[in-house]
């Protein structure tokens, strides 16, 4: 394979005779150079930070998440799977890329709605069969975290214009992935977020219940109490260890004025297979 120079632009160190590599992709203050790129089936794209502040690259579907780059810091991935991919600067939400992956069919599409939700919440899961035709059976696969392989979650028809879909609540993170005949999807992965919450608990004022709710038990764990600053930012203020219910009762410290406070839990404390979690607010007026 012929290896692509984008133009303008020859990176030191690159490996001249390396077939994987189709494309590099700069990011620059006006966003992704080039925006569009078409690339074949087994090929990897390298994003390079050409700016001199941060950004992180992120597929609209899950298929990718980039760390997030410093300047002059690069972040590859092969493509193994036909489709077309959009992505964006989580950095910068306006700025957004499409790769466009070329493949012999037959080959079969997946992407999910959300590549982060909370527990308990649905994804929509969907795609679609080069060939394009109705009546098609594809195979859905899920590998949820700490299992060892893929297994079938569902066998699914496609309707008009070989699309399909299918709904489905992630309890941890999860892998999927669709086969159709013989060929295979990219798999994504849908990350969850434990469900906090946070609610007012008796007659006293600055009373709250927090309680953490998950595919496991959260007892024992810590969340940690914070209030947000009149700058916006949020502090800690205490930490909070769960019951056997994993929840917890507790009063907020006395503070004049109005103060809006939350209850965050670490990705530590979440546990493999969860990402860092927090409530929504509640906010405690105090005049004297």
């Amino acid at each position: 394979m012929r290896k692509l120079i984008l133009a303008g632009m020859l990176v030191a160190g690159l490996a001249v005779a390396s077939p994987a590599l189709a494309k590099d992709i700069r990011i620059v203050k006006a966003g992704f150079s080039p925006t569009t790129t078409t690339i074949t089936a087994g090929d990897t794209i390298r994003w390079i930070n050409a700016d001199t502040v941060n950004h992180q690259v992120v597929s609209d579907t899950g298929a990718f998440v980039s760390p997030i780059l410093a300047p002059q810091r690069s972040f590859s991935f092969r493509f193994t799977a036909a489709g077309t991919y959009r992505y964006r600067d989580a950095l910068e939400p306006a700025e957004r890329g499409t790769i466009v992956v070329r493949g012999a069919p037959p080959s079969v599409t997946l992407g999910v709605s959300a590549p982060i939700i909370l527990h308990g919440s649905e994804v929509k899961l969907s795609g679609g069969i080069s060939s394009q035709k109705a009546g098609e059976t594809v195979t859905l696969f899920a590998q949820p975290y700490g299992q060892a392989s893929f297994v079938q979650l569902a066998v699914l028809t496609t309707v008009t214009g070989g699309a399909w879909d299918f709904l489905t609540a992630p309890a941890i993170l999860t892998t999927y992935q669709v086969r159709y005949k013989n060929a295979a999807s990219q798999p994504v992965t849908v990350q969850v977020r434990p469900k906090v919450t946070l609610m007012p608990y008796g007659r006293v004022k600055g009373s709250f219940h927090a309680r953490v709710n998950g595919s496991r038990s959260f007892a024992g764990r810590f969340i940690l109490l914070q209030r947000r600053t009149a700058f916006g930012q949020w502090v800690t203020i205490q930490q909070l260890k769960l019951g056997p219910q994993s929840g917890r009762i507790f009063r907020v410290p006395t503070r004049l004025g109005i103060t809006t406070y939350r209850v965050f839990l670490s990705g530590d404390q979440a546990g493999p297979g969860f990402l860092e979690t927090w409530s929504g607010t509640q906010k405690v007026r105090r005049t004297r």
